[in-house]
């Protein structure tokens, strides 16, 4: 199959295809004469692979090393859920500042009179200066 074909089949945009290659994360794909890629069924595997990896927030480097064990039968279980605990410690952590920053914004927006005045609470948030030894 073309590549579009393989970007439909996969879910992953033809685009993000040629990426994947450029960065090594999927093999080169076989070429025709005229230089077209040609897609068989294992790379489509692979690419629905790589789309579910970046749906639950995997970086490149971690689906990388999911590919790997993934790839190699005689993988240990236990490599599997240590990378996966350690991307729900990641996520964690992104959450709580989601959290802080949904909880700022919300007091902004609550102290904002959403009125006819100039003055605004949010934007002067915004344009305040940080303290040091943040960034």
């Amino acid at each position: 199959m073309n590549i579009g074909e393989a970007a439909q089949a996969s879910g992953v945009s033809a685009k993000m295809i040629r990426h994947y290659e450029d960065i090594g994360l999927v093999p080169k794909a076989a070429r025709t004469d005229a230089g077209y890629r040609i897609y068989g069924e294992r790379d489509v595997h692979l690419l629905r692979f790589i789309r579910q990896g970046r749906v639950l927030g995997f970086s490149m480097k971690q689906i990388g090393d999911l590919m790997g064990l993934w790839l190699d039968q005689s993988r240990p279980s236990r490599k599997v859920k240590q990378l996966a605990n350690d991307h729900i410690a990641e996520l964690d952590v992104k959450i709580r500042e989601l959290q802080a920053m949904k909880s700022t914004l919300q007091q902004l927006a609550h102290d904002c009179h959403g009125d006819n005045r100039p003055d605004c609470p949010i934007l002067d948030a915004l344009s305040a200066e940080l303290p040091s030894g943040t960034h």
